[in-house]
């Protein structure tokens, strides 16, 4: 669905899904670095393992900021007003993870989505909401 502006669509209808991966190694560092979150449990097998996790996870704020790549194309007519996500499971390295919206509501000037992660054995890694506000 290729639309210029989120105030077209109604309720039940999908923003266009996003698939992030395989997770690697090296993404995670990266997301390290520009984040700030050393913590080895998103990099260091060992590390992870000692911290009683079965493998390496991507960082949550990782997942949650592809996430919002979903809205993209709609930033120059409009802008996200509130984001607030629970976290449902772990993504672990090589994990391909489908990122979707699906519009809830529509309410004045505000389109509500329901965004999901959902890794490739279809188990939810996160779920929310997103408020966005279109350019009328």
């Amino acid at each position: 669905m290729k639309l210029k502006n989120i105030a077209e669509l109604t309720v039940g209808e999908s923003l266009d899904e996003i698939q992030v991966g395989p997770v690697t190694r090296l993404s995670l560092i990266k997301y390290a670095g520009v984040s700030g979150d050393f913590n080895p449990i998103h990099t260091i097998e060992e590390e992870a393992e000692k911290a009683g996790l079965p493998a390496i996870i991507a960082h949550g704020m990782w997942t949650m900021g592809n996430l919002a790549r979903v809205f993209t194309p709609f930033l120059g007519n409009g802008f996200i007003k509130e984001y607030s996500i629970r976290f449902r499971g772990m993504v672990f390295l090589n994990d391909v993870v489908t990122l979707k919206a699906t519009v809830e509501k529509i309410h004045e000037n505000t389109v509500t989505f329901t965004v999901s992660a959902i890794n490739q054995e279809k188990k939810d890694v996160l779920k929310g909401q997103v408020v966005f506000c279109p350019s009328l």
